[in-house]
C-alpha cells in the first residue's frame, strides 16, 4: 500500500510538471532527438532513460555545487554523480593535478609516485595497510571476492537483502517471501542462478548471518555498513560488531564496501565507528569524477593472498586490468584526497547536511506526511514510511516510483537535481546554506501540493 493514497491527484500533478519541463527544455529535447538515432533509447547508458520527464537534461557545464544545462538553466546539484562528484564538480586542486598529468601521459601499465602517496593516505584513514587500485568499485568488489574464495577454498558469498555493490553478479539476489535466496527482479541475463553463488540475509539480523556462515560454504561477507541504494538503512547497535565476531569465528572474509558510506568521514564508517574489516572497497568518489576504485586489505589477508599466487600466472587469474592504477587516475585520487576531500571538508559537509535533514523533517512534521528522514554523515534521504527502515525489505516495500518521479521532476523544474531513483541529497565542500534553502523551498511547495 502506498503512503500517498490519492493517485489521481498525483497523476495530475505529475502531468503538470511534465508540461513545465517540456516548455523549459527545447534544446535538451533537440539533442535527445538526435541521440535517438545512434543510441539505444537515446542515452549512452540504459538507466539514464529513467530520469523523470520525457528526456534527460543535457549538461553544458558544471562547477562546484551547480551545473548549467544547454537551455541556460542553472541547477543546484545534490546528486553529484551519485557520489562520483562528491567533492563538487571540477575542484580546482584536482583539475590542476589532472591537467598536469594529462600533459605528462595518461597510462603506462607502470606505477607513478602518486600511487604510494594514495596508498599511504588510504592506509592512514582506514587502518588497512595494503592497497590495490581499479577503475570502479565494481571491479574492486569482483577482485576481492575472487581473493576471498581463493584463500578460503569456499565458494559462496553472503550479501544483504536488497543490497547493491555495482554490477557484481553474486550480489543480484534477494530473499523471496519464504526466506529463500532468489534472483533479483529484472536481473538481466544472470550467468547462473544466484542461489548457486550467494546466500542472502536481512540487514540487522545476526541470527540469519550465523545460520548462513554455519553452512561452511561461505568465503566472504560483502556489505555496506549502512545500506544506501534502497534508501538509507542504518545498523542497529551491536550489529556490525556482531558480524565481525561471526566472520572471525567461521573464517569468513569481511568486506566493507564504503563507496557510498564514505559520506560519514575521511575514513568512512570503518574509521568513524571503529570497525575492523578484512578488506575495504571504494570507488568513484575518490577520483573527482575520473574513473577510480580501490580495495585495501589487512596484513594477514594480504599475506594469505600473496602466498597463494604464482608470479608467472598473476596476470591471467581474473584480477586486474590494463588501465587499473593508471597515472591519470592516481593523480586525480592523490589531489582529491589530500587537497579536497580533507577531514576539515567533511566537518562542514556534515554540518550542512544536518541543516538539510532538520528542514526536511520539520516540513514532514508540518504537513503530517507519513514519511521520515535518515542521515549518514553528509548524505541524507527521506523515505515514504513513518519510521526508519530496519532492513532492505522494509525500505523496498515503502518505495513509490510514481511519487518519487513527481518529487524529482518538481525539483528539477525548480533548478534542483536529486540523486536519481532515490530521495537523497549529498553535500560537497562547495555547497552552501543557500543551496539547502533552495531545496527546502521546493520541498515545502511539493508537500503543499500533495497534502494541503
Amino acid at each position: 500500500m502506498h503512503s500517498y493514497a490519492n493517485r489521481e491527484k498525483l497523476a495530475q500533478l505529475f502531468a503538470k510538471e511534465v508540461e513545465t519541463f517540456v516548455a523549459k527544455h527545447p534544446n535538451s529535447k533537440s539533442l535527445h532527438d538526435q541521440a535517438m538515432g545512434p543510441l539505444m533509447g537515446g542515452v549512452p547508458m540504459s538507466w539514464m532513460a529513467k530520469w523523470p520527464g520525457p528526456h534527460p537534461v543535457y549538461v553544458q557545464s558544471a562547477k562546484g555545487s551547480r551545473f548549467t544545462d544547454v537551455d541556460g538553466i542553472e541547477y543546484v546539484d545534490f546528486c553529484l554523480g551519485d557520489t562520483g562528484a562528491m567533492v563538487g564538480h571540477s575542484p580546482d586542486a584536482a583539475i590542476k593535478a589532472i591537467a598536469e598529468q594529462l600533459d605528462r601521459g595518461i597510462t603506462f601499465m607502470l606505477p607513478t609516485r602518486d600511487a604510494a602517496v594514495v596508498g599511504q593516505t588510504l592506509a592512514d584513514r582506514f587502518g588497512l595497510p595494503k592497497w590495490q587500485f581499479t577503475l570502479t568499485a565494481t571491479d574492486a568488489n569482483r577482485h576481492i571476492l575472487r581473493y576471498a574464495r581463493h584463500v578460503t577454498g569456499k565458494s559462496k558469498v553472503v550479501v544483504h537483502d536488497y543490497c547493491y555493490h555495482g554490477t557484481v553478479d553474486e550480489t543480484f539476489a534477494v530473499l523471496d517471501n519464504n526466506g529463500k535466496t532468489v534472483s533479483r527482479e529484472n536481473n538481466i541475463g544472470p550467468q547462473v542462478d544466484p542461489a548457486q553463488t550467494t546466500i542472502v540475509v536481512p540487514f540487522n539480523d545476526l541470527v540469519a548471518a550465523e545460520a548462513a556462515f554455519a553452512t561452511g560454504e561461505v568465503a566472504a561477507l560483502l556489505i555496506e555498513p549502512a545500506m544506501t541504494n534502497i534508501g538509507i538503512v542504518l545498523p542497529e547497535p551491536g550489529y556490525l560488531e556482531g558480524l565481525r565476531e561471526l566472520c572471525t569465528r567461521y573464517d569468513v572474509i569481511l568486506i566493507i564496501d564504503e563507496t557510498h558510506t564514505l559520506s560519514e568521514g575521511p575514513g568512512g564508517m570503518t574509521a568513524r565507528r571503529h570497525l575492523h574489516p578484512d578488506a575495504v572497497v571504494m570507488g568513484k568518489t575518490i577520483g573527482a569524477g575520473i574513473p577510480a576504485g580501490a580495495f585495501g586489505m589487512t596484513a594477514e589477508l594480504t599475506k594469505r593472498v600473496q602466498d597463494s599466487l604464482h608470479l608467472e600466472h598473476i596476470d591471467v587469474g581474473g584480477v586486474g586490468g590494463t588501465l587499473a592504477g593508471n597515472a591519470l587516475s592516481m593523480a586525480a585520487i592523490r589531489a582529491t584526497l589530500t587537497e579536497v576531500l580533507t577531514p576539515e571538508a567533511f566537518v562542514s559537509m556534515e554540518a550542512l547536511c544536518d541543516v538539510w535533514t532538520m528542514d526536511v523533517q520539520r516540513l514532514i512534521d508540518k504537513y503530517q506526511a507519513p514519511w521520515q528522514v535518515s542521515q549518514l554523515g553528509c548524505r541524507a534521504e527521506y523515505s515514504f514510511r513513518a519510521t526508519a527502515p530496519k532492513n532492505g525489505r522494509e525500505a523496498a516495500d515503502a518505495d513509490d516510483f510514481e511519487l518519487q518521479q513527481y518529487l524529482h521532476l518538481h525539483a528539477l523544474n525548480r533548478g534542483i537535481l536529486m540523486t536519481p531513483f532515490h530521495n537523497m541529497a549529498l553535500m560537497s565542500p562547495a555547497h552552501t546554506k543557500a543551496d539547502v534553502a533552495r531545496h527546502t523551498a521546493h520541498f515545502e511547495e511539493a508537500l503543499q501540493s500533495l497534502f494541503a
